[in-house]
């Protein structure tokens, strides 16, 4: 695996995407997102043999006939990648290494090259305070292109607005076809008095009936370990424009408290309503982190 510099994806985010799909597939047996979602089609007699779990219980009540329900697996997925693209998915400004926002780029990039090979669906959506993109969900070859195209336009903006992720999330959970796929990229620093109402929305999301699959992204070295030189620093929150001088030593270990309260509060939550979160470090590159989960999503089905 070798280091994708944030310029190269600046000059040409579909072939690097094409480029990381194809360092990973290979391991892939079979497709790691077909599967998840069955629709009821019909009733038929029991037949010696049949599994009971599939016998509806309800039917015999009322006709005393066994009856058993058949399911109809959906051959098309429908996916819909959610980005976060907020001020704060703009750390680190590092030209060496991927920020948040570029890392969920090509991320979502990737997975969109993967659902285009698959023939499947897509749309993409991206927020910060508002639902500003919102795309329709299809699997044509020119669509694929125009969504790829609205992600490497997002890699050029500048930062510069605050979260408000439940209110796309509510918006997402209505919009899209019940069953569908919501993988969502964000670092979820939203501010403490939306927590409750973010969680909602993923809530919202499980209750429709939707598979979430969180991106957590995170900077391991300085968002996690808080790893900074012994001196005075000036932090400046990239959202809020709010900033604090502190030496860094002074609050290393209450702030190392707070964090990992917050990402097990925050991993204790996905685990209550059912959502498969994905605890990114930006030192891991992308190949590495989406081959992980895909090979984790191919020993579950």
């Amino acid at each position: 695996m070798y280091m994708i510099l944030p310029q190269t994806l600046l000059e040409n985010l579909e072939l690097v995407a094409q480029q990381v799909v194809e360092g990973f597939i290979i391991g892939l047996h079979k497709s790691p997102f077909h599967g998840f979602s069955v629709e009821f089609a019909e009733h038929r007699l029991y037949n010696p043999g049949d599994p009971l779990r599939h016998i509806d219980w309800r039917v015999y009540g009322r006709t005393n006939k066994l009856f058993v329900k058949r399911f109809e697996e959906e051959t098309n997925l429908r996916c819909c990648m959610v980005i976060d693209t907020s001020a704060s998915m703009h750390f680190p400004e590092d030209p060496v290494r991927l920020s948040k926002l570029q890392f969920s780029c090509l991320a979502a990039a990737s997975l969109l090259q993967l659902l285009k090979r698959q023939l499947d669906a897509a749309s993409l959506a991206l927020f910060d305070e508002d639902l500003h993109y919102f795309s329709e969900c299809r699997s044509a070859q020119s669509h694929y292109r125009m969504l790829t195209h609205q992600l490497d336009k997002v890699l050029h903006t500048t930062p510069g607005r605050q979260t408000n992720a439940a209110a796309t999330l509510h918006l997402v959970a209505e919009r899209m076809h019940k069953r569908s796929l919501i993988v969502i990229f964000s670092d979820m620093m939203d501010d403490a008095e939306h927590v409750e109402s973010l969680f909602s929305a993923l809530q919202h999301l499980r209750y429709n009936k939707h598979e979430v699959i969180l991106f957590h992204i995170q900077d391991g070295k300085q968002e996690l370990a808080f790893e900074f030189e012994q001196r005075p620093y000036e932090f400046v929150d990239m959202e809020s424009g709010e900033k604090v001088r502190l030496q860094t030593h002074q609050a290393k270990e209450e702030y190392i408290t707070h964090m990992n309260e917050f990402r097990e509060m925050v991993a204790r939550r996905c685990h209550q309503y059912r959502i498969d979160r994905v605890a990114v470090d930006l030192s891991e590159p992308v190949e590495q982190v989406l081959h992980a989960f895909l090979l984790k999503r191919n020993k579950l089905l």
